[in-house]
């Protein structure tokens, strides 16, 4: 969706997908819906069909065409593993991010089970490349902490928690094989409050396992208020990036043949 974003982790944002349904309280207050249901409407937005789950397959390659290496935010506005979006469709996108090596593509997920199964079958080319991270979403213990196992089950190269809406203490959680730790509060009119004992567990655990830890923000209603700092300090540690310069040529009109088998088809499911 854009060449720059302002999540303080990543660098840009890519949305081969757009819209999505919730499936967890960590869904309650999305970001995402709020900003595309005020554009419900709209003739010729690109959220004009509000948060409706849609195929954007012009938006394929479009990482193929950004010559700066960035780190990439994938469906920040979905979820690629939403059950109605088809496997091949899913595969298209993998593919663009092993072509596209000079990016590093962040993939966050809620829906643990389906990306598990598919990075050990169909996704399997895609599990072990090192510019690709597979994370999943950890905001409470019932919802969240399960999706840890089905990530670390999965043949992943680098793995990463996002664990924002941040909703409860989950306690103590497995961190094997996990590479990096993201921590947030919620944000928003309806912002529900995160406490610090929480965070500084988490923070605490990723210190004993050597686990990069981020801490992205306190939220709230006015997240500016509040600021990113933790006991004075910021936190910005992540896993070493493989951010390569792009090739000198890039043919991006002989990749057509990953968007043909969907123009014109948008309807998920």
């Amino acid at each position: 969706m854009s060449e720059h974003s302002s999540i303080e982790w990543t660098d840009a944002t890519w949305n081969p997908v757009r819209g999505c349904t919730k499936i967890s309280p960590g869904c309650t207050h999305c970001y995402a819906e709020l900003f595309a249901e005020r554009f419900r409407g709209v003739p010729g937005h690109p959220y004009e069909f509000g948060f409706d789950l849609r195929l954007v397959p012009e938006k394929l390659v479009e990482p193929l065409r950004w010559r700066r290496s960035r780190m990439i935010f994938v469906n920040s506005m979905s979820d690629l593993f939403h059950e109605h979006v088809p496997e091949d469709y899913i595969e298209a996108v993998a593919r663009v991010m092993v072509l596209a090596t000079w990016h590093t593509f962040q993939v966050l997920t809620k829906r643990s089970e389906r990306m598990s199964k598919l990075l050990r079958t169909r996704l399997n080319f895609a599990a072990e490349a090192s510019n690709v991270w597979w994370g999943v979403s950890v905001e409470n213990r019932k919802h969240g902490v399960p999706r840890i196992a089905d990530l670390q089950a999965a043949p992943a190269k680098t793995r990463f928690l996002s664990v924002e809406p941040l909703l409860e203490d989950i306690g103590v959680i497995d961190l094997t094989d996990i590479h990096w730790v993201i921590v947030g509060g919620e944000s928003g009119p309806r912002a529900r409050p995160m406490q610090k004992d929480w965070v500084s567990s988490i923070r605490a655990q990723c210190e004993t396992g050597s686990v990069p830890f981020f801490f992205k923000q306190w939220g709230g209603v006015r997240k500016h208020l509040y600021g990113r700092e933790l006991d004075g300090r910021t936190y910005d540690e992540r896993p070493p990036a493989s951010l390569i310069g792009a090739p000198l040529r890039i043919d991006v009109a002989s990749l057509d043949y990953l968007q043909r088998p969907f123009a014109g088809n948008r309807d998920a499911g």
